[in-house]
């Protein structure tokens, strides 16, 4: 048997990688055309394929809308919310029933160090245009069902809207009451099976860095190695950029490889 690759995609959509997108990452539009450029080229190479959506709902916790100032205004895209802002008062939530919650939120989050609560414009909302896959690549992945009679593995991430959920196998925050916010051991074990992962997708500061960390966290040190970040295939956020080096650092560091799109041989 030949080796097992696993493509591991992550938030390949309209409203990242479009420069009309609701939060486009800078450069994402030719990261996701040499990807589809590559699973066109090495396709027969793939096993499977994993594709994560973000998908959230306009009401949510790291929208606008949940928050207002002591004016009544809803917080610009981009405003950091600390424990100190909420229990200050200088925001409250929206609807006063869920200040309680809410708080109890932006506290645990300050308590796991991941990362403090940023309001983002609203994007991937179900059922829009941005929730989409960048078309190019959907075409090449659809041609890539289609030649091997397999279908994409996709996984959904956002929708609860009590907690950030950067990570494809988890939220920032697991609401005990749902589990697709708890660790997802499928995806794990998935992962684990394939001799390499490659991983490509948006934005490296953010949802790749979150997931790969959480990735390598449940894999045991001796299977980090398997994962292959495609430096070509992802871009972080404006502003954020520290945080997509700090991510590839550590993870190099563990084991992980690194090749871009045009390298890489099966």
């Amino acid at each position: 048997m030949g080796m097992n690759i696993h493509l591991f995609i992550i938030d390949p959509q309209v409203d990242f990688c479009s420069p009309a997108g609701a939060l486009y990452v800078a450069g994402a539009e030719q990261d996701m055309s040499r990807l589809a450029a590559l699973v066109g080229r090495i396709g027969d190479a793939f096993d499977t394929i994993t594709v994560t959506l973000d998908s959230h709902h306009s009401l949510d916790i790291a929208h606008p809308i949940f928050w207002r100032d002591s004016s009544g205004a809803h917080p610009a895209p981009f405003t950091v919310i600390s424990a100190d802002d909420v229990n200050s008062g200088k925001y409250t939530t929206t609807h006063p029933g869920m200040l309680a919650r809410a708080t109890r939120y932006v506290k645990l989050l300050q308590a796991n160090g991941r990362y403090p609560l940023c309001i983002w414009p609203p994007h991937c909302l179900i059922g829009s245009g941005g929730h989409a896959m960048v078309p190019e690549l959907f075409a090449a992945l659809r041609l890539w069902e289609e030649r091997h009679l397999r279908i994409l593995n996709l996984v959904t991430k956002g929708s609860n809207y009590w907690t950030e959920h950067y990570s494809a196998v988890q939220a920032d925050v697991p609401d005990p009451e749902d589990s697709g916010t708890a660790l997802n051991w499928d995806l794990i074990k998935a992962l684990k099976s394939a001799d390499t992962i490659l991983i490509a997708g948006e934005a490296l500061s953010h949802c790749v860095a979150n997931t790969i960390r959480d990735v390598a966290e449940n894999f045991g040190l001796e299977n980090v190695q398997k994962l292959c970040l495609l430096t070509d295939c992802s871009s972080s956020v404006a502003g954020f950029e520290r945080l997509g080096e700090a991510f590839v650092l550590d993870l190099t560091a563990m084991g992980m490889q690194v090749a871009t799109s045009v390298d890489y041989l099966p």
